[in-house]
Protein backbone atom coordinates (compact mmCIF):
# COMPACT_ATOMS: atom_id res chain seq x y z
CA UNK A 1 0.00 0.00 0.00
CA UNK A 2 1.52 3.30 -1.26
CA UNK A 3 1.64 6.13 1.51
CA UNK A 4 0.72 8.83 -0.41
CA UNK A 5 -1.82 10.43 1.60
CA UNK A 6 -5.06 9.12 -0.32
CA UNK A 7 -5.76 5.61 0.76
CA UNK A 8 -9.03 4.98 1.68
CA UNK A 9 -8.99 1.69 3.81
CA UNK A 10 -12.08 0.44 5.94
CA UNK A 11 -11.52 -2.36 8.05
CA UNK A 12 -15.01 -3.59 9.65
CA UNK A 13 -14.42 -5.40 12.97
CA UNK A 14 -11.93 -2.85 13.54
CA UNK A 15 -12.07 -2.43 17.57
CA UNK A 16 -11.58 -6.37 17.94
CA UNK A 17 -8.44 -7.96 19.19
CA UNK A 18 -6.63 -8.22 15.69
CA UNK A 19 -8.53 -5.29 14.18
CA UNK A 20 -7.34 -2.69 16.01
CA UNK A 21 -3.35 -4.04 15.94
CA UNK A 22 -4.43 -4.02 12.18
CA UNK A 23 -6.11 -0.15 12.27
CA UNK A 24 -2.65 0.94 13.94
CA UNK A 25 -0.63 -0.51 11.52
CA UNK A 26 -2.64 0.75 8.71
CA UNK A 27 -2.16 4.39 10.37
CA UNK A 28 1.14 4.44 10.86
CA UNK A 29 1.70 3.50 7.16
CA UNK A 30 -0.15 6.68 5.83
CA UNK A 31 -3.49 5.24 5.52
CA UNK A 32 -7.11 7.14 6.52
CA UNK A 33 -8.67 4.19 8.02
CA UNK A 34 -12.56 4.11 8.85
CA UNK A 35 -13.48 1.21 11.82
CA UNK A 36 -16.70 -0.50 11.31
CA UNK A 37 -17.62 -2.23 14.55
CA UNK A 38 -20.89 -3.29 16.73
CA UNK A 39 -19.08 -3.72 19.76
CA UNK A 40 -20.73 -6.74 20.51
CA UNK A 41 -17.71 -8.01 21.28
CA UNK A 42 -15.07 -5.69 20.16
CA UNK A 43 -14.11 -2.92 22.42
CA UNK A 44 -14.03 0.62 22.68
CA UNK A 45 -10.72 0.69 25.27
CA UNK A 46 -9.13 -1.30 21.91
CA UNK A 47 -9.66 2.05 19.90
CA UNK A 48 -9.67 4.66 22.83
CA UNK A 49 -6.09 5.79 21.75
CA UNK A 50 -6.77 6.52 18.33
CA UNK A 51 -9.56 9.35 19.40
CA UNK A 52 -7.73 12.23 18.42
CA UNK A 53 -5.95 10.52 15.11
CA UNK A 54 -6.82 12.97 12.30
CA UNK A 55 -6.67 9.73 9.75
CA UNK A 56 -9.35 7.84 11.82
CA UNK A 57 -13.19 7.42 11.67
CA UNK A 58 -15.45 5.26 13.38
CA UNK A 59 -18.53 4.15 12.43
CA UNK A 60 -20.97 2.37 14.58
CA UNK A 61 -23.15 -0.17 12.92
CA UNK A 62 -23.51 -3.82 12.57
CA UNK A 63 -23.34 -5.38 8.84
CA UNK A 64 -26.10 -7.30 8.71
CA UNK A 65 -28.34 -4.08 8.97
CA UNK A 66 -28.26 -2.29 6.12
CA UNK A 67 -24.87 -0.17 6.51
CA UNK A 68 -24.99 3.60 6.94
CA UNK A 69 -23.88 5.61 4.09
CA UNK A 70 -19.87 5.37 3.51
CA UNK A 71 -17.08 6.97 1.36
CA UNK A 72 -15.68 5.04 -1.42
CA UNK A 73 -12.85 2.88 0.28
CA UNK A 74 -9.54 1.50 -1.38
CA UNK A 75 -9.16 -1.81 1.09
CA UNK A 76 -11.41 -3.20 2.73
CA UNK A 77 -10.62 -5.60 5.16
CA UNK A 78 -13.43 -7.98 7.29
CA UNK A 79 -12.51 -9.06 10.05
CA UNK A 80 -16.82 -8.44 11.39
CA UNK A 81 -16.99 -11.58 13.27
CA UNK A 82 -17.22 -13.40 16.95
CA UNK A 83 -14.14 -15.86 16.87
CA UNK A 84 -14.24 -17.53 19.92
CA UNK A 85 -16.45 -20.30 21.03
CA UNK A 86 -18.31 -18.75 23.83
CA UNK A 87 -19.01 -15.43 22.07
CA UNK A 88 -20.12 -17.00 18.48
CA UNK A 89 -21.88 -19.71 19.95
CA UNK A 90 -23.76 -17.25 22.31
CA UNK A 91 -26.36 -16.08 19.41
CA UNK A 92 -25.18 -18.80 16.53
CA UNK A 93 -28.17 -17.14 14.19
CA UNK A 94 -26.23 -13.76 14.78
CA UNK A 95 -22.53 -14.98 13.70
CA UNK A 96 -23.67 -17.23 10.75
CA UNK A 97 -25.74 -14.09 9.31
CA UNK A 98 -22.28 -11.95 10.35
CA UNK A 99 -20.84 -14.42 8.14
CA UNK A 100 -23.30 -14.19 5.26
CA UNK A 101 -25.24 -11.72 4.81
CA UNK A 102 -22.32 -9.50 6.33
CA UNK A 103 -19.81 -10.41 3.80
CA UNK A 104 -22.05 -9.94 0.81
CA UNK A 105 -22.88 -6.19 1.78
CA UNK A 106 -19.56 -5.74 2.52
CA UNK A 107 -18.68 -7.16 -1.07
CA UNK A 108 -20.92 -4.80 -2.50
CA UNK A 109 -19.50 -2.17 -1.10
CA UNK A 110 -16.36 -3.20 -2.60
CA UNK A 111 -17.51 -3.71 -5.51
CA UNK A 112 -19.02 -0.16 -6.04
CA UNK A 113 -16.02 1.30 -4.75
CA UNK A 114 -13.58 -0.94 -7.10
CA UNK A 115 -11.83 -1.77 -3.77
CA UNK A 116 -9.40 -4.45 -3.09
CA UNK A 117 -11.25 -6.88 -0.42
CA UNK A 118 -9.35 -9.15 2.05
CA UNK A 119 -11.85 -11.74 3.97
CA UNK A 120 -10.62 -12.88 7.34
CA UNK A 121 -11.46 -16.30 7.23
CA UNK A 122 -10.63 -19.50 10.04
CA UNK A 123 -8.39 -22.33 10.23
CA UNK A 124 -11.61 -23.34 11.48
CA UNK A 125 -12.42 -24.37 7.82
CA UNK A 126 -10.56 -27.22 8.47
CA UNK A 127 -13.07 -28.26 11.04
CA UNK A 128 -10.77 -31.51 13.18
CA UNK A 129 -8.67 -31.95 9.89
CA UNK A 130 -7.58 -35.98 8.70
CA UNK A 131 -4.79 -34.05 6.89
CA UNK A 132 -1.66 -32.93 8.86
CA UNK A 133 -0.54 -30.19 8.65
CA UNK A 134 -3.32 -28.60 6.87
CA UNK A 135 -2.65 -26.40 3.56
CA UNK A 136 -5.00 -24.57 1.18
CA UNK A 137 -5.94 -27.52 -0.88
CA UNK A 138 -7.55 -29.28 1.87
CA UNK A 139 -11.42 -29.38 2.15
CA UNK A 140 -11.78 -30.26 5.51
CA UNK A 141 -13.65 -31.93 8.28
CA UNK A 142 -16.07 -29.93 9.53
CA UNK A 143 -19.50 -31.00 11.04
CA UNK A 144 -22.16 -28.78 9.11
CA UNK A 145 -24.66 -29.41 12.37
CA UNK A 146 -22.35 -29.12 15.40
CA UNK A 147 -22.62 -26.27 17.68
CA UNK A 148 -19.81 -24.73 15.98
CA UNK A 149 -21.04 -24.94 12.78
CA UNK A 150 -22.36 -21.51 12.63
CA UNK A 151 -18.45 -20.42 12.39
CA UNK A 152 -17.36 -22.79 10.81
CA UNK A 153 -19.48 -22.92 8.12
CA UNK A 154 -20.73 -19.32 8.63
CA UNK A 155 -16.35 -18.80 7.35
CA UNK A 156 -16.47 -21.12 4.80
CA UNK A 157 -20.11 -19.62 3.36
CA UNK A 158 -18.17 -16.15 3.53
CA UNK A 159 -15.04 -17.62 1.34
CA UNK A 160 -17.44 -19.09 -1.29
CA UNK A 161 -19.14 -15.59 -1.51
CA UNK A 162 -15.65 -13.86 -2.23
CA UNK A 163 -14.57 -15.88 -4.68
CA UNK A 164 -17.92 -15.90 -6.74
CA UNK A 165 -17.43 -12.17 -6.58
CA UNK A 166 -14.14 -12.74 -7.68
CA UNK A 167 -15.59 -14.65 -10.75
CA UNK A 168 -18.43 -13.02 -11.83
CA UNK A 169 -17.18 -9.47 -10.93
CA UNK A 170 -13.88 -9.60 -11.04
CA UNK A 171 -13.51 -8.30 -7.85
CA UNK A 172 -9.63 -8.44 -6.19
CA UNK A 173 -10.51 -10.64 -3.63
CA UNK A 174 -7.91 -12.29 -1.03
CA UNK A 175 -9.06 -14.51 1.83
CA UNK A 176 -6.65 -15.49 5.07
CA UNK A 177 -7.31 -18.46 6.56
CA UNK A 178 -6.10 -17.28 10.21
CA UNK A 179 -4.59 -19.89 12.66
CA UNK A 180 -4.84 -19.63 16.40
CA UNK A 181 -3.31 -16.16 17.41
CA UNK A 182 -2.53 -14.23 20.85
CA UNK A 183 -1.16 -11.11 22.41
CA UNK A 184 -2.61 -7.78 24.15
CA UNK A 185 -6.09 -6.72 23.84
CA UNK A 186 -7.66 -10.19 23.79
CA UNK A 187 -10.78 -10.53 25.57
CA UNK A 188 -10.14 -12.39 28.93
CA UNK A 189 -13.33 -13.91 28.38
CA UNK A 190 -13.10 -15.01 25.04
CA UNK A 191 -12.84 -18.58 26.09
CA UNK A 192 -9.79 -19.19 24.12
CA UNK A 193 -6.67 -21.11 25.62
CA UNK A 194 -4.11 -18.43 25.68
CA UNK A 195 -6.19 -16.13 27.81
CA UNK A 196 -8.11 -18.65 30.09
CA UNK A 197 -4.41 -20.17 31.40
CA UNK A 198 -3.19 -16.84 31.33
CA UNK A 199 -5.70 -15.24 33.21
CA UNK A 200 -5.87 -18.22 35.64
CA UNK A 201 -2.25 -18.54 36.21
CA UNK A 202 -2.32 -14.93 37.31
CA UNK A 203 -5.05 -15.05 40.00
CA UNK A 204 -3.72 -18.05 41.31
CA UNK A 205 -6.91 -20.15 39.94
CA UNK A 206 -7.69 -23.76 38.60
CA UNK A 207 -5.52 -23.56 35.36
CA UNK A 208 -8.43 -25.91 33.16
CA UNK A 209 -7.23 -28.07 30.67
CA UNK A 210 -10.00 -29.69 28.51
CA UNK A 211 -9.31 -33.50 27.71
CA UNK A 212 -5.85 -34.75 28.44
CA UNK A 213 -4.19 -31.75 26.94
CA UNK A 214 -2.27 -33.47 24.13
CA UNK A 215 -4.24 -32.09 21.76
CA UNK A 216 -2.35 -29.19 19.59
CA UNK A 217 -2.39 -25.90 18.60
CA UNK A 218 -0.29 -23.38 16.66
CA UNK A 219 0.41 -19.56 18.13
CA UNK A 220 0.94 -16.69 15.98
CA UNK A 221 1.89 -13.26 17.74
CA UNK A 222 -0.47 -10.75 16.47
CA UNK A 223 1.98 -8.42 15.09
CA UNK A 224 3.34 -11.46 13.16
CA UNK A 225 -0.58 -11.90 11.83
CA UNK A 226 -0.92 -7.99 10.99
CA UNK A 227 2.19 -8.39 9.18
CA UNK A 228 0.84 -11.28 6.92
CA UNK A 229 -2.62 -9.44 6.26
CA UNK A 230 -0.50 -6.15 5.48
CA UNK A 231 1.44 -8.41 2.87
CA UNK A 232 -1.76 -10.47 1.34
CA UNK A 233 -3.56 -7.17 0.76
CA UNK A 234 -0.44 -5.38 -0.33
CA UNK A 235 0.41 -8.27 -2.85
CA UNK A 236 0.23 -6.97 -6.70
CA UNK A 237 -2.38 -9.62 -8.02
CA UNK A 238 -5.19 -11.43 -6.67
CA UNK A 239 -3.59 -14.63 -4.97
CA UNK A 240 -6.29 -17.20 -6.61
CA UNK A 241 -7.28 -18.31 -3.41
CA UNK A 242 -6.78 -18.58 0.67
CA UNK A 243 -3.38 -18.12 2.37
CA UNK A 244 -2.84 -19.83 5.52
CA UNK A 245 -1.53 -17.04 8.13
CA UNK A 246 -0.36 -18.75 11.08
CA UNK A 247 2.66 -20.02 13.01
CA UNK A 248 3.52 -23.14 12.11
CA UNK A 249 5.61 -24.24 15.43
CA UNK A 250 3.08 -27.13 17.02
CA UNK A 251 2.79 -27.85 20.06
CA UNK A 252 0.39 -29.36 22.63
CA UNK A 253 -2.08 -27.46 25.21
CA UNK A 254 -0.22 -29.25 27.96
CA UNK A 255 3.26 -27.88 27.13
CA UNK A 256 1.25 -24.56 26.62
CA UNK A 257 0.33 -24.79 30.50
CA UNK A 258 3.30 -25.85 31.39
CA UNK A 259 5.33 -22.54 30.04
CA UNK A 260 2.77 -19.90 31.15
CA UNK A 261 2.92 -21.56 34.43
CA UNK A 262 6.63 -21.24 34.42
CA UNK A 263 6.61 -17.59 33.33
CA UNK A 264 4.28 -16.36 35.71
CA UNK A 265 5.25 -18.38 39.04
CA UNK A 266 1.80 -19.42 39.55
CA UNK A 267 0.65 -21.47 41.93
CA UNK A 268 -2.55 -23.17 40.25
CA UNK A 269 -3.76 -26.70 40.41
CA UNK A 270 -4.86 -28.43 36.93
CA UNK A 271 -8.26 -29.32 36.80
CA UNK A 272 -9.51 -31.33 33.88
CA UNK A 273 -12.98 -30.66 32.24
CA UNK A 274 -14.51 -32.88 28.76
CA UNK A 275 -13.23 -31.82 25.63
CA UNK A 276 -15.82 -29.55 23.97
CA UNK A 277 -18.42 -30.95 21.24
CA UNK A 278 -16.30 -31.22 17.71
CA UNK A 279 -12.80 -29.48 19.36
CA UNK A 280 -9.85 -29.98 16.91
CA UNK A 281 -6.81 -32.57 17.94
CA UNK A 282 -4.72 -31.52 15.78
CA UNK A 283 -3.97 -27.88 14.20
CA UNK A 284 -1.09 -26.38 12.54
CA UNK A 285 -0.28 -24.47 9.44
CA UNK A 286 0.90 -25.19 6.20
CA UNK A 287 2.46 -21.85 5.27
CA UNK A 288 4.64 -22.68 2.41
CA UNK A 289 1.81 -20.21 -0.10
CA UNK A 290 2.24 -17.51 2.16
CA UNK A 291 6.13 -17.52 2.20
CA UNK A 292 6.32 -17.85 -1.46
CA UNK A 293 3.66 -15.22 -2.25
CA UNK A 294 3.94 -12.96 0.46
CA UNK A 295 8.00 -13.80 1.54
CA UNK A 296 5.86 -13.98 5.26
CA UNK A 297 6.52 -16.18 7.84
CA UNK A 298 6.11 -15.97 11.97
CA UNK A 299 9.09 -13.75 13.68
CA UNK A 300 8.11 -13.64 17.29
CA UNK A 301 9.47 -16.82 19.29
CA UNK A 302 6.62 -17.71 21.73
CA UNK A 303 8.21 -16.69 24.83
CA UNK A 304 8.77 -13.19 23.92
CA UNK A 305 5.12 -13.18 22.75
CA UNK A 306 3.54 -14.94 25.93
CA UNK A 307 6.12 -12.25 27.85
CA UNK A 308 4.33 -9.52 26.55
CA UNK A 309 0.74 -10.84 26.48
CA UNK A 310 1.30 -11.80 30.48
CA UNK A 311 2.22 -8.40 31.36
CA UNK A 312 -1.23 -6.86 29.56
CA UNK A 313 -3.13 -9.07 31.74
CA UNK A 314 -1.06 -8.14 34.55
CA UNK A 315 -2.43 -4.83 33.86
CA UNK A 316 -6.08 -5.96 33.17
CA UNK A 317 -6.23 -7.82 36.45
CA UNK A 318 -4.90 -4.81 38.33
CA UNK A 319 -7.26 -2.71 37.14
CA UNK A 320 -10.24 -4.87 37.65
CA UNK A 321 -8.96 -5.59 41.17
CA UNK A 322 -10.30 -7.14 43.64
CA UNK A 323 -13.11 -9.37 41.47
CA UNK A 324 -11.81 -9.48 37.35
CA UNK A 325 -14.89 -10.11 35.27
CA UNK A 326 -12.96 -13.49 34.11
CA UNK A 327 -15.09 -15.97 32.31
CA UNK A 328 -14.86 -18.99 34.54
CA UNK A 329 -12.62 -17.42 37.65
CA UNK A 330 -13.88 -16.75 41.03
CA UNK A 331 -13.26 -15.24 43.53
CA UNK A 332 -11.32 -12.52 44.26
CA UNK A 333 -7.66 -11.89 42.77
CA UNK A 334 -4.96 -13.24 44.67
CA UNK A 335 -1.59 -11.83 43.15
CA UNK A 336 -0.56 -10.23 39.21
CA UNK A 337 2.49 -11.50 38.03
CA UNK A 338 4.36 -8.38 36.09
CA UNK A 339 6.94 -9.69 34.26
CA UNK A 340 9.26 -7.12 32.18
CA UNK A 341 8.29 -5.80 28.95
CA UNK A 342 9.82 -7.96 26.73
CA UNK A 343 11.91 -6.81 23.69
CA UNK A 344 10.21 -8.53 21.01
CA UNK A 345 12.85 -7.03 18.54
CA UNK A 346 15.04 -8.72 20.18
CA UNK A 347 13.51 -12.15 20.09
CA UNK A 348 11.97 -12.34 16.99
CA UNK A 349 13.12 -14.96 14.18
CA UNK A 350 15.41 -13.71 12.03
Amino acid sequence: MQNDGQTRVLVAGGAGFIGSHLIDALIAEGARVTCLDSFLTGRKANIAHLAREPHFDLVEADIIDPLPELPRFDRIFNLACAASPPHYQADPQHTMMTCVVGSHQLLELARASGARFLQASTSEVYGDPEVHPQEESYWGHVNPTGPRACYDEGKRSAETLAFDYERRYDLDIRVARIFNTYGPRMRADDGRVVSNVICQALTDQPITVYGDGEQTRSFCYVSDLVDGLMRLMRLDASPGGPVNLGNPREMTVAELVSVVTRMTGTRSPIVRRPLPVDDPQRRRPDITRAGCLLDWSPRIVLEAGLEATIGWFADEVARREPAPAFAGLAGPVARAHRPAEPALRSLARG
